[in-house]
């Protein structure tokens, strides 16, 4: 799913004006942004702050998260913006929890860039910073990183049309999320590599922010720029089941591979029904679970998580291609998300 968008300036400082009251931050989990896993007061308290908290990719993060501050002891505080872009008030959350005394807050930012600031000031009060998913700008902005290696997730789709398309002439549309979004830019990027090919060879590219909608008119404004388009690939699922609700429209379902990524539970089962024909799965709950670990770890020792930790990907399809590795559906929702 999208899980980053950039907004404008006069935007996030009319959320920091309406939005602080969600992330607000207490030890009883009050508010609608915010909760617990009380392990005493004495406990090792956690700071788990993503981009919302409705997106079903978070929700699963969450989840991991809180399954592993119970069996280890620890207290989990929770925030979330009321929008996908809001980072005014990951900033707040982010002060909360320091005053809190956090020992670690685990974010995925809203902004790679103007989070930045703010994580620095936690660091220098002792507080370990670990991103999830999406790295901040610089990545050495916190302390590690815990993410799905997005451009591997893009080659694995691309290598997987390249082998599925038998020697055709493709004819592609990209999909994608926003300029500029280190997640879309190393899918985007990833699945021409994978594919062996380059932007010169795209016949058409859309943004679609990671929306169904969006990417359904993405999709039929492909169409109309190129009919004979016969590859999609997509920033994600919702985009990708876009896409098909436009080829269908048009008769074209059949004829056109679309491939994405993501792993969502709506997306797997998408696969399995033959509307999309492949996705690389990447694991959220994961990705939480290692972060919370390494905050006990560090409150227990001082050691501290450092540098990238590759959180896996792979590839699901009933439509096995000779030469690329990857699981089927079964396994595809026995792991999926949402």
């Amino acid at each position: 799913m999208s899980r980053t968008t950039r907004l404008s300036p006069s935007l996030l400082r009319a959320a920091a004006v309406t939005g602080v009251a969600a992330l607000a931050l207490t030890a009883c989990g009050s508010g609608s942004g915010s909760s617990s896993n009380s392990a005493g007061s004495g406990s090792i308290k956690v700071g788990l702050i993503t981009k919302t908290d409705t997106n079903p990719f978070f929700v699963k993060m969450k989840e991991g998260a809180e399954k592993a501050a119970k069996a280890d002891g620890a207290q989990l505080m929770t925030a979330a913006g009321k929008f996908d872009g809001d980072n005014a008030g990951q900033v707040t959350a982010i002060e909360n929890m320091v005053a809190a005394g956090v020992k670690g807050i685990l974010i995925t930012p809203s902004d790679s860039k103007a989070i930045v600031p703010a994580v620095q000031k936690a660091r220098a009060k002792g507080v370990l910073v670990i991103a999830l998913d999406t790295p901040t700008e610089p990545q050495s902005a916190v302390d590690a990183l815990f993410a799905t290696n997005n451009l591997d997730a893009g080659k694995l789709i691309g290598q997987y049309a390249k082998a599925a398309m038998k020697g055709k002439t493709a004819k592609i549309a990209t999909l994608d999320l926003a300029p500029g979004v280190s997640v879309g830019v190393l899918r985007h990027n990833g699945f021409l590599q994978g594919f062996g090919a380059t932007d010169k060879d795209v016949a058409c590219a859309q943004d679609t922010g990671g929306d169904q909608a969006k990417g359904q008119t993405a999709m039929e404004n492909c169409l109309q720029k190129n009919p004979d388009i016969n590859l999609v690939y997509t920033i994600n699922e919702p985009a990708a089941l876009g896409a098909y609700t436009a080829l269908k429209a048009k008769g074209r379902e059949k004829d056109v591979l679309i491939v994405s990524v993501d792993g969502g539970c709506t997306g797997t089962q998408a696969v399995k029904d033959g509307k999309i024909a492949a996705t690389s799965q990447q694991y959220p709950l994961k990705m939480a679970a290692e972060g919370v670990k390494a905050v006990v770890t560090y409150a227990k020792n001082g050691k501290k998580a450092s540098g990238y930790t590759d959180t896996g990907v792979n590839l699901i399809t009933d439509k096995a291609q000779a030469g690329v590795t990857s699981k089927d559906t079964a396994f595809g929702l026995q792991n999926c998300w949402g």
